[in-house]
């Protein structure tokens, strides 16, 4: 393999990472509500949580990422398993971005007497790092074992870098989520959501196929 599509190839992981955790962690739904949550933070404090959010989310992934094997170790759970259910979560999570309910699933009025913290919960959790964006990336961490053509620390290291650059994309539209929401509007944000989830639907459905894929042609998992 030349050094060409050696590289290539590593992008494409990057990539793949970043187009698959982008649409399920929706910065713009998370920006739609950072207005209303973080009204008793001034501007200063706005941006630190916000930068902080961003930390946490990238590190709740990464530390998921790299205890994938031992958590599917531990529960026994087969990559085919892990694939069609991860899918399975994805697909529903795209249903709900794509036919949303009528009343918002978060409160965008803080209470009264709200904590000044809001980085870890709800921006990193749930609203970033939430149960779909943690099960793409451990199906992902279970596919680097799979993997001939690369080494699985190389592969690890793509896939931190992917997960690093998703936090800054996420980073950017929280930072400009006034001017952003300013811009685009409740239709504007609406509609790009449900774009998002048409795209979870289908990445969720490849998942899911992937898995029964491989459920089939895995001998072990044949009746005798």
């Amino acid at each position: 393999m030349t050094l060409f599509r050696l590289v290539l190839e590593y992008l494409s992981y990057i990539l793949t990472t970043v187009t698959a955790l982008l649409p399920i962690i929706n910065p713009l739904s998370t920006a739609a509500i950072l207005p209303g949550i973080s009204a008793h933070l001034s501007d200063a404090e706005r941006k630190q949580q916000v930068k902080l959010a961003c930390y946490y989310m990238a590190g709740i992934l990464i530390t998921f990422l790299m205890a994938g094997g031992l958590i599917m170790d531990f529960f026994n759970i087969s990559i085919p398993g892990l694939r069609i259910a991860g899918g399975m979560v994805v697909i529903y999570l795209g249903f709900r971005m794509l036919f949303p309910d009528a009343s918002p699933p978060i409160d965008d009025k803080p209470e009264l007497g709200a904590r000044r913290e809001i980085a870890f919960t709800p921006l990193a959790m749930p609203s970033m790092a939430g149960p779909g964006s943690i099960a793409v990336v451990i199906s992902m961490s279970s596919t680097l074992h799979s993997q001939r053509h690369i080494p699985v620390w190389a592969g690890y290291c793509l896939l931190i870098l992917g997960i690093a650059a998703t936090a800054f994309i996420c980073w950017l539209t929280l930072r400009a989520s006034s001017r952003l929401f300013a811009v685009l509007g409740d239709e504007g944000i609406s509609a790009i959501s449900r774009i998002m989830g048409f795209m979870l639907i289908c990445i969720g459905v490849q998942f899911f196929i992937n898995g029964v894929g491989e459920l089939l042609h895995d001998a072990s998992f044949m009746p005798r």
